[in-house]
């Protein structure tokens, strides 16, 4: 790892970084059905919802199996969902596909026109103090709002940091970005960049498509309990997802492994002799390696000796996600 990269995931601990995350992708959803809609489409209780407040929700297959982790921001007249970068075009197709003739919902790719920051670490309120948002510190996660600060109109600002460290959502139109990036940094937040994105994100445990979210796994398996609510009524994957829960059936769960040398995503974790799970990702830390990975339930957790290939590992907590249901 760089001093640079690390000296941006050491303010996180101690100070505030920012990180663009304007690759990532923006879905604009409007109409009088569209809580309903998302509702049905999706884990969690949009219906419940109002404006200025936001969830995360997993959109899954009629099987369970994970398509996206997604971000939702209820407006007065819109829902924004930030979606990751390689499932935009997939979900706004899979989303089209379930809207009906007498559907009141429409569809925006908002992604070309707008952008996206993070502000991340422990002094993320002071940058929020300085952008005159501070009625934003200490509301729920997800809670936002909407600011006019000269010369930048409709500047979103959403409590979460899409992390497990504290922190703050920014979305505004693309136009803008410079200006506001500029003005970040001049408020002492620290760059991040996409490579130190990606160590904090394995070592929180937040899953990424193609890596943790695949055909081969369920929101229970990944650790997913506060996207999912079991109050609601029918939605796409419903019936999996809540017999899972009731007969506890997960057999598999996301953990973090610390390895002593560097291996393969997709490498076998072994315990002894046995094949007990997966390597997902992996990510070099400034104390080793730092992987995550699916590992039987009955192997073991927490403290579990493991190989990789040649590489030792242990298993440890992520604070991203949950192996039991929230209280």
């Amino acid at each position: 790892m760089n001093t640079q990269d690390a000296a941006a995931i050491k303010a996180v601990e101690q100070g505030v970084t920012i990180c663009d995350r304007t690759h990532w992708g923006r879905i604009k959803i409007t109409g009088g059905d569209r809580l309903r809609f998302l509702h049905n489409q999706s884990t969690n209780d949009f219906e419940s919802l109002k404006p200025g407040q936001g969830c995360d929700t997993v959109f899954v297959t009629s099987t369970a199996r994970t398509i996206d982790l997604v971000t939702a921001y209820v407006g007065d007249d819109a829902v924004i969902l930030l979606v990751s970068p390689n499932r935009r075009e997939y979900l706004m197709q899979w989303l089209d596909k379930y809207i009906f003739f007498a559907d009141k919902v429409e569809l925006a790719d908002v992604t070309e026109t707008t952008c996206t920051f993070n502000v991340i670490g422990s002094k993320s309120d002071e940058i929020i103090e300085k952008l005159t948002a501070g009625e934003l510190i200490g509301q729920p996660l997800h809670s936002h709002k909407v600011y006019n600060i000269s010369p930048i109109e409709e500047l979103h600002i959403a409590v979460g940091s899409g992390l497990a460290s504290a922190g703050y959502t920014l979305i505004l139109p693309a136009t803008h970005k410079e200006i506001l990036w500029n003005q970040l940094l001049e408020m002492g937040a620290v760059e991040m960049s996409q490579t130190a994105w990606e160590t904090l994100r394995i070592t929180q445990g937040r899953p990424l498509p193609e890596r943790e979210l695949t055909d081969d796994y369920n929101p229970l398996e990944v650790g997913l309990w506060q996207t999912i609510s079991f109050n609601k009524g029918c939605y796409i994957g419903q019936e999996t997802i809540a017999r899972l829960n009731t007969y506890k059936g997960i057999k598999t769960y996301l953990w973090g492994i610390k390895l002593n040398s560097l291996v393969e995503p997709g490498s076998t974790i072994n315990l002894g002799q046995e094949k007990i799970g997966i390597l997902t990702s992996i990510t070099e830390t400034t104390d080793g390696y730092f992987g995550l990975g699916y590992i039987r339930s009955k192997a073991g957790g927490v403290g579990l000796k493991v190989t990789i290939s040649n590489s030792e590992g242990e298993v440890v907590e992520i604070p991203f996600v949950s192996h039991q249901y929230p209280d």
